[in-house]
């Protein structure tokens, strides 16, 4: 096996979930992810007898829910880690295996270079950032969210949980996206405007002058400037109506070995000192909204005020 692919594996089964050699896990992957998804497998192998791997087709779209017997597999297994094209991080499928006491991790849109420098972190350092972050916004009423980009939107946590994606999935039910690094919240309530400058699918990486302009009232998507994600949220909504254009989350990246954004959302929205903001499902992170899809933007140089406050926010270390 190559070796970095190798090593990246060894951080995912053993950092990551701490596999033991009496456990079962499953690796699901799909037809273009499928040399991640034989590293992961090898890997796994050799902890213990009880490995397997399952592949499906691509999905359609992120949020889009695996056929069956790829969801069965992962309710009965210990652990589980889906590197796949389209994210099941959103998907019941996902949260039935976390609800059955499955743990794992997803690596959606997962590529070899995401996989090989992502996993290459300091998951303690990682974590204590996600702590430093949780302290300052866990107990705030509001959140605001400003750029000189032209962001200038406000959220209400209201009674739901601050999570943070660590990486560390050690425990029966637990949950996070490799590579890991973020605190997030899925909103009650939120209001403003949003322009994303950093990434968002189905653009990447998006242009020194390309603008992604969103507007929310009362918790609800009102306006998109751009065109293909526009198009993305109207095909949901011809499935759920409204709850489409559900504001789904805000989150905060903390893993500090993310030095630039590459195009990537599963690695950009993990970028310290940046902010994500979704649309869509919210039902796998606190939320109650169950949508056929759940769309993140990255918005740079942000500043954060919980009730006032500028939070300070991790940077990027060279």
């Amino acid at each position: 096996m190559d070796e970095e692919l190798r090593r990246a594996a060894d951080t995912a089964v053993h950092q990551c979930l701490g596999l033991g050699t009496d456990e079962s896990l499953v690796v699901v992957t799909d037809d273009e992810r499928e040399a991640i998804g034989e590293a992961l497998y090898d890997v796994a192998s050799d902890v213990t007898d009880d490995a397997a791997i399952v592949r499906y087709p691509p999905g359609d779209q992120h949020g889009a829910e695996p056929p069956e017997p790829v969801a069965a597999a992962m309710r009965s297994a210990d652990a589980f880690l889906a590197p796949t094209t389209k994210s099941l991080s959103h998907t019941r499928a996902r949260g039935a295996a976390c609800d059955a006491g499955a743990r794992g991790a997803t690596l959606p849109g997962i590529t070899r270079d995401v996989f090989t420098t992502g996993l290459d972190a300091d998951y303690d350092a990682i974590a204590a950032h996600c702590d430093d972050v949780l302290d300052q916004v866990a107990d705030a009423d509001e959140v605001r969210v400003t750029t000189d980009a032209g962001t200038d939107i406000t959220f209400a946590p209201g009674d739901r949980e601050w999570l943070a994606d660590t990486g560390d999935v050690r425990e029966p039910g637990a949950f996070s996206n490799l590579p890991a690094g973020e605190v997030f919240v899925s909103p009650t309530d939120a209001n403003g405007t949003y322009v994303v400058d950093g990434t968002m699918m189905p653009h990447g990486l998006l242009g020194d002058d390309q603008r992604l302009r969103f507007e929310v009232e009362d918790g609800y998507v009102t306006d998109i400037s751009d065109e293909a994600v526009r198009e993305q949220v109207e095909a949901g909504a011809d499935e759920v109506g409204r709850d489409a254009y559900n504001l789904a989350e805000l989150g905060i990246g903390t893993n500090v070995g993310v030095t630039d954004l590459v195009g990537s959302v599963l690695l950009d929205e993990k970028a310290a000192g940046t902010v994500h903001i979704a649309i869509g499902d919210d039902a796998g992170i606190g939320g109650d909204v169950d949508a056929p899809l759940h769309l993140d933007g990255i918005v740079r140089d942000p500043t954060v005020y919980a009730d006032g406050d500028e939070v300070t926010l991790p940077t990027a270390t060279a």
